[in-house]
Formats: structure tokens, C-alpha cells, sequence
């Protein structure tokens, strides 16, 4: 039984706790996301890959505490959660999942995992181009309204939502404070990984990241890497295309999938 330490206890979410799990993966959600957004996926998983789902401070059961306002704090205080899952010459490390920006996470993550000696499984990166890509962004610099259009033009956010004064004062904080820090977020040059191997997942709709944004992952490990381009799947595509998630996971983790077709 593995003893969890305070910061693992707010960090970790196990929606579908599974000890006899022959891998574990961490998911990192999107900017104002939430663990919430991978409970279908840990459900599909479960039990031969367990999921770890990260929450974010300052949304739902962590609304009390302060954002996290850049990438190197979401990652440094993630990689500590993270460490009673991932002791050297113990089980092994965890593979880690990122979407949006929950893939620049996972990827500062998975950084700091293989510099203690304790390498991801795998890392997937969902929906966000590649650390050495650029584009000039500052959507968090918009007023609430240019935020809103933001978030209505990826969709994965229902219009009802943000039309309830209520719900929007609940929504729009963390997706600022998100967005500012993946927006900030800058990677210097020639930094990659040497023992884990990426797959990225991309849609080819998807207006946030491009295919040859998304390919050029492949300059950021040095130990194998793979791209899935989804036809007509947009930025948020997870649940409407959970199977071919699953395939990809699981068979890149090397586990069986014939539990992931129920």
C-alpha cells in the first residue's frame, strides 16, 4: 500500500483505484480543466492501467487554494505528487498523459522525473504542438467576452454554461490563469528527453496545433516517437474518441487491450 504524502493527496485523483495495475498514467488536463476531465478514461483503463488524475489548484475541491501562475510551478509541484508513484527500483514510473496544455506539463514533468532517475513509462502529448513550435498568443490578455469566444470556438465547453453569470465566475478564473501560463511558457532550445518515448495525438481539425506542429515532438526525445493524426477530430476530441485513446495507450504501454472495447 503506498503511503501518500499531503501534496499527493491534493494533486492525485484515483477515480478507479486499481493496485494490482501493471502501469499507472497521470493525466494532465487542458487549460480550466479539471482530474474530472479524465474519469471516463480512467474508467476505461482501470484495472490493467490505473489512472492518476492531476487537479490543478484553485478549481473544484482545490477552488480554496491559489493558482499555480506558470508551467515550472504546475510542473515542480505535479513531479512531487507524483514521487510515491515513481521510486527508483521500485514499480515502474508512471507513464504520463497531456492534453493542451496538460501536454507541456506532462512533458516538464517528464523532465524532472528522468533527471531524479525515475523515467516515464511513456509520454502522450494530446492537442498541443510541440515545445519548440511558436505561435504569438495572448488570448489571457482578452477581456471576459474575448475569453468566451475563445473558449466557444474550441468547443468541449457547453454555450448554456457560459451564458450562466454564476457558472462564468466559476469558469473564467482558472482558464485566465491557464492561459497565461502556457501562453508564458517558454522551452529553450534542445531540451528533449533520452529515455522516453512520446507519441503525440493531434486532430486534424484541430485549429490550436497542426499535424507538423504536432510531428515536431519527435525533436524532443531521443528514445522513439509516434504521431496519430485523427480525421475530423477537432481540439477537444477525447471522449467522442476514446477508443482509438485507449488502442493507443495501451498499446504503446505494452498491456493488453481487450478490456478497453466495453
Amino acid at each position: 500500500m503506498v503511503e501518500l504524502t499531503t501534496t499527493a493527496n491534493a494533486w492525485v485523483r484515483r477515480f478507479h483505484p486499481s493496485p494490482a495495475a501493471s502501469r499507472r498514467l497521470a493525466c494532465f488536463a487542458h487549460a480550466g480543466g479539471a482530474a474530472s476531465t479524465f474519469h471516463q478514461l480512467s474508467a476505461r483503463l482501470a484495472p490493467v492501467v490505473e489512472g492518476l488524475s492531476m487537479q490543478y489548484p484553485g478549481r473544484h475541491d482545490r477552488r480554496a487554494e491559489p493558482f499555480l501562475t506558470d508551467v515550472a510551478s504546475m510542473a515542480d509541484m505535479a513531479y512531487q505528487a507524483l514521487r510515491p508513484w515513481a521510486r527508483p527500483g521500485g514499480a515502474p514510473a508512471p507513464a504520463l498523459f497531456g492534453h493542451s496544455m496538460g501536454a507541456i506539463v506532462a512533458f516538464e514533468v517528464a523532465l524532472r522525473m528522468e533527471a531524479a532517475g525515475t523515467a516515464p513509462a511513456h509520454l502522450f502529448v494530446s492537442g498541443r504542438r510541440a515545445p519548440s513550435t511558436y505561435r504569438d498568443e495572448r488570448v489571457h490578455l482578452r477581456d471576459d467576452a474575448g475569453l468566451v469566444e475563445e473558449i466557444l470556438a474550441l468547443g468541449g465547453t457547453e454555450p448554456e454554461a457560459l451564458a450562466d453569470a454564476s457558472l462564468l465566475q466559476l469558469i473564467l478564473p482558472p482558464v485566465r490563469n491557464d492561459y497565461t501560463a502556457i501562453e508564458t511558457y517558454r522551452c529553450p532550445p534542445g531540451v528533449a528527453l533520452t529515455r522516453t518515448p512520446i507519441t503525440a495525438l493531434v486532430g486534424d481539425t484541430d485549429p490550436k496545433v497542426t499535424p507538423e506542429e504536432a510531428r515536431a515532438w519527435a525533436g524532443h526525445t531521443s528514445a522513439g516517437f509516434e504521431l496519430h493524426v485523427l480525421e475530423g477530430a477537432g481540439h477537444f476530441y477525447l471522449a467522442e474518441r476514446q477508443d482509438e485513446v485507449v488502442s493507443t495507450v495501451t498499446r504503446s504501454l505494452g498491456v493488453s487491450s481487450v478490456f478497453a472495447a466495453g
